[in-house]
């Protein structure tokens, strides 16, 4: 095959002997669901006809959402990239580099609850990347204007001259200094220089130096100034006004100053932080992500973006070109608008108690999607194609040509053409022939021009004329600025070579002013798109209606890694932020239920699209069941009637397909059992908690326009490690789990209670009761240990409003007991005895 043909990537299907017995207990499955639920809607329990109902609308919502849930997860495929080819066409030693540029946005809001020191990490790992200097600008969004948002990267920007070339030199990994220091590794493994001891203890200490003037940079940013602050010279910080402020530009690295001490170039570093004033909707972090992709159009205008969090940084220097394998391979690049790498996060503990690390999401169920269209875009650790965020359609596959049968005569074949020729004469005359450009690499290597309708065989000076309007039809989508405009038009990148910095700098203030998207296209069709607060899933979205595919990358080394939030309120806090994204979609135009029928959106992928957007919902249905066993041990009721036999052998066979499921999807992803548990555990406590006000939240701001927020405050905690793990936060999610465990015990001690008192004969019934009461409290059980918490130090408030919701609920059942026959009388039976 010829060099420049070769694919730098392949996919790796999954072994037959592991996924075709997962797909055969799938379809197994679905066969025992059918006779499950006809035995379950054909005998109803009369006496508890109410209890019966509930349970069987629960059973089959809980069925729809594993259907939703599970076909996405059919084609499930791993992919390997070759880094030595990618080396050897597009980075051979000795000549320039032909990689593509890639520009990197770091977004941030608030120094106070995202500390510079964590931002500067991320920002230093980015400089120190394994990639050509020249290629790598880095963005920093700073959302609050904060002036120690900006000093810190002043000081960052700084230290990275000693960095980045410390990094190079030994080739280290991580080069996020604060996490290269801190691991538990023989750090002289493979290293052979002699001088590698006396430099690193040296750059240690530098590094602690640096970490020191951060500190005092926050220190001093605890009491601000009755005047606001003000810069070195003297003059006012334009940005003591978060909400009133204009947009500010600093270029710290990439034009003056942009060497290390060894005298190489650095890659480019900018401040940015974009115009706010009142009564104007900036989109949050959405529209801080559309304001880089205009600036850095205007500056450097890379081909390709990366976008991280603040708190997540560059854990493989090499990640950059194992995303450029996808997008830079001959084969398949064309279509992909963006590789997502997988979330991997440090300073969890060893059990994962609140599946923090969401395993199974990032090793199965992208897996899964990966072999449909791709996955879904998770907001971070992903590298975009630019001209996918511009909103046009994927580039179409060249279709081969149609083979001539040679059994046909001459004369007749040509009859045929001349008859196609003719129709199409008639049908579409040339004086109303029109066409729609779109950027198609593959038939036309030089970037298109026009995006609207343009007349063909404009003749003489309408060119000009048609050019003009053209242009007015891209201002009009893209914003007042010719600058950005004629950017978008270079599919290659590259910015106008004939304009001066100081003139770029310029218009890109121009681009982040606050009202430069008003009336464009931006987050409607262009750019991260607005509506909801998970903006990722909704700009992942449209980009897949437009046709293009996303691809899944999973290195050996975990390309990015983050921190996640330990306690378990503020784990429920965050669970309830992406739930209530899902609710604002559910009830926007852009619902995948609805939207983007007839584009390129492929039918299993809209399946894990309308999933990602229902699984708020199930919570009613979860709260309701999971209260069902206190009530059945309460009452002596029941969902289910006597079983047979034959009821028995549907009973067993749907736990047995659903324990089998379980055991070979963890077969086949390679996720192991404890985690596949905990995300059992938490799909529960997150369901029965934050679902569930995300919903009622959704519905309050969609039908009413009441925007309700839930705060959580800190408690307390520990010096140790994991510490923050056992700190305890009110948050008035805990409410419904601990209800719900609290209902179940009740139910569990009455239940047992009532058998002792009755005999034997009433402990078999007993024992389904208790199955389904025990099933709720396991899966509650980490819940109940974040509660209780270390200490046992539960607030009085939660213990007095559980125990006050349960003991309602319990005493109205009791009072009101409505599935038992109501009698006229009292119930007189005959004793026996004679009382004359």
């Amino acid at each position: 095959m010829d060099e420049a043909r070769q694919p730098l990537s392949r996919k790796v299907p999954i072994p037959s002997s592991r996924i075709n017995p997962y797909r055969m207990i799938i379809v197994i499955r679905l066969v025992v669901l059918g006779f499950f639920f006809h035995y379950r809607v054909m005998h109803p329990v009369n006496d508890a006809f109410a209890l019966w109902l509930i349970s069987v609308i629960c059973e089959i919502w809980f069925a729809m959402s594993w259907i939703l849930d599970q076909f996405p997860k059919w084609l499930p495929i791993e992919r390997e990239t070759y880094l030595d080819r990618l080396s050897l066409r597009f980075d051979k030693e000795g000549r320039p580099s032909q990689l593509a540029p890639v520009d990197f946005f770091v977004s941030t809001v608030d120094p106070s609850k995202e500390p510079p020191l964590v931002t500067a990490n991320t920002v230093l790992s980015i400089l120190a990347v394994d990639y050509p200097v020249e290629k790598v600008s880095c963005y920093v969004s700073d959302d609050g204007a904060a002036m120690l948002t900006f000093e810190a990267l002043s000081e960052t920007s700084e230290f990275a001259k000693k960095w980045v070339p410390f990094c190079k030199k030994f080739n280290i990994e991580p080069r996020a200094p604060e996490w290269y220091f801190q691991q538990k590794i023989d750090y002289l493994k493979d290293k052979v220089a002699a001088s590698f001891v006396r430099d690193r203890r040296a750059m240690k200490r530098e590094y602690e130096e640096f970490k020191v003037r951060i500190n005092a940079l926050v220190a001093k940013a605890q009491k601000v100034p009755e005047e606001g602050w003000t810069m070195q010279d003297g003059s006012p910080w334009p940005g003591n006004n978060v909400r009133d402020h204009p947009g500010m530009i600093q270029v710290f690295l990439g034009q003056s100053g942009g060497h290390d001490v060894e005298g190489n170039e650095l890659p480019r570093l900018v401040y940015v932080s974009r115009e706010k004033r009142p009564g104007y909707n900036h989109h949050k972090k959405a529209g801080a992500m559309n304001a880089l992709v205009r600036v850095s159009a205007v500056l450097s205008n890379a081909p390709y973006l990366l976008n991280l969090d603040c708190d997540h940084y560059i854990n493989n220097s090499k990640a950059i070109k194992e995303a450029m394998c996808f997008m830079m391979d001959p084969l398949v690049g064309k279509k992909v608008c963006y590789v997502q790498f997988p979330q991997r996060f440090d300073g969890i503990d060893r059990h994962d108690r609140y599946a923090n690390r969401n395993v199974v999401f990032f090793d199965i169920n992208m897996k899964g999607l990966d072999g449909i269209q791709g996955p879904i875009y998770v907001g971070t650790g992903c590298v975009f194609r630019r001209q996918a965020l511009y909103g046009y359609d994927a580039p179409k596959t060249k279709k081969p040509p149609s083979r001539t049968c040679n059994c046909w005569p001459k004369w007749c074949l040509s009859c045929f053409c001349c008859r196609n020729k003719s129709k199409k004469k008639t049908t579409k005359p040339k004086t109303e022939k029109k066409k729609r450009l779109f950027f198609k690499k593959a038939e036309n290597p030089s970037p298109a021009y026009a995006l609207g309708e343009i007349e063909e065989g404009v003749p003489g000076a309408d060119v000009e004329k048609a050019g003009i309007v053209n242009h007015q039809k891209l201002e009009k989508k893209f914003g007042q600025s010719s600058v950005f405009v004629a950017s978008t038009l270079l599919e290659n990148g590259g910015t106008l070579k004939d304009a001066s910095p100081a003139s770029l700098l310029k218009e890109a203030i121009h681009v982040i002013s606050c009202g430069y998207e008003d009336k464009t296209d931006w987050g409607k069709e262009i750019g991260w798109i607005y509506g909801s607060i998970t903006e990722d899933i909704l700009t992942g979205f449209k980009m897949h209606c437009h046709g293009w595919r996303s691809i899944y990358c999973i290195p050996k080394r975990p390309a990015f890694k983050g921190s996640a939030p330990l306690n378990l309120s503020d784990r429920l806090h965050q669970v309830l932020r992406w739930a209530l994204g899902s609710v604002e979609i559910f009830f926007s135009k852009h619902c995948p239920l609805w939207y983007g029928y007839g584009g390129g959106l492929k039918f299993l992928e809209r399946f894990s699209y309308i999933n990602s957007i229902v699984y708020p919902w199930t919570s009613i249905p979860l709260l309701a069941y999971c209260t069902l066993p206190a009530i059945c041990l309460l009452t002596g009721k029941f969902i289910t009637p006597e079983l047979t036999n034959a009821a028995s052998i549907w009973f067993m066979a749907l736990f047995i397909c659903i324990f089998i499921t379980g055991i070979l999807e963890m077969r086949w992803s390679g996720v192991a059992i404890d985690d596949w548990w905990r995300n059992e555990q938490f799909w529960v406590i997150g369901g029965v908690s934050s679902h569930l006000f995300a919903v009622f939240q959704g519905l309050l701001k969609v039908l009413a326009g009441i925007d309700t927020s839930f705060t959580v405050t800190s408690k307390g905690g520990d010096d140790e490690e994991f510490s923050e793990l056992y700190t305890f936060k009110w948050t008035t999610l805990l409410i419904p789990p601990t209800t719900l465990l609290l209902l179940n015990f009740i139910g569990v001690v009455a239940g047992i209670s009532n058998a002792i008192n009755n005999g034997y004969e009433s402990w078999g019934p007993l024992f389904g009761k208790l199955f389904f009461a025990f099933w709720v409290i396991v899966h509650l059980y980490p819940f109940l240990k974040g509660l209780v918490g270390r200490q046992n130090r539960t607030p009085t408030i939660v213990i007095v409003w559980s125990i006050l919701l349960a003991s309602i609920f319990s005493l109205l059942w009791v009072r009101i007991d409505p599935f038992l026959a109501k009698s006229d009388g009292p119930l007189l039976e005959e004793c026996g005895l004679d009382c004359n």
